[in-house]
């Protein structure tokens, strides 16, 4: 999951994401980025706070670690959906329902906005075809309040497994041996 970037002085910037998702939504903004650069704009990244103009009295970081609390936080699941499983994830209406039962929201569409506000910051990362194609802005709202809009923390042990193209999943492997040389071989 490494990725080169060759500035204009030929400097080269390497980049190592936990997961293959991870790694792709780097590109992506940084894609994005170098085409708004490239079009004369000036570019800077507008924070979600500001955008969905969230209360200066909610701390996405705390709340972030509130939700990954192992008694009183979100559940982590193995969750399936087309003959794929989703392991350590949970769904949108999980997000939103403790988001109301621990009083930090009013009601599903404040939650809503805080929920999509912590996918936006990279608190919450989106899993499966709906949350993704949601979160790239192919709805209403990037966070889908779905029970089949899957998510999860980008810390936790989250992989994919079924039937799919290569292109689709990350399949889960486990590397035995010695690593030779990090980055360019596995011997496995």
């Amino acid at each position: 999951f490494v990725f080169k970037i060759t500035a204009a002085k030929q400097q080269e910037h390497f980049f190592q994401a936990a997961y293959l998702e991870e790694r792709d939504a780097w590109v992506r903004d940084i894609k994005k980025a170098i085409h708004c650069l490239d079009g004369g704009q000036r570019f800077a990244r507008k924070s979600t706070r500001k955008s969905i103009r969230l209360p200066e009295t909610i701390n996405l970081s705390a709340l972030y670690l509130s939700m990954k609390d192992p008694e009183k936080g979100i559940k982590e699941l193995k969750l399936e959906k087309d003959k794929k499983v989703y392991n350590y994830c949970f769904t949108g209406t999980a997000v939103i329902d403790w988001l109301l039962s621990g009083s930090c929201v009013r009601n599903r569409r404040e939650g809503l906005l805080l929920a999509s506000s912590l996918l936006s910051e990279g608190y919450l990362q989106p899993a499966g075809d709906t949350a993704k194609a949601a979160a790239e802005g192919l709805s209403d709202s990037p966070f889908l309040d779905l029970w089949d809009a899957y998510y999860y923390f980008p810390d936790s042990g989250f992989f994919c497994e079924g039937n799919s193209s290569d292109d689709d999943v990350v399949l889960k492997e486990e590397f035995r041996g010695i690593v030779v040389k990090q980055g360019c071989l596995l011997k496995q």
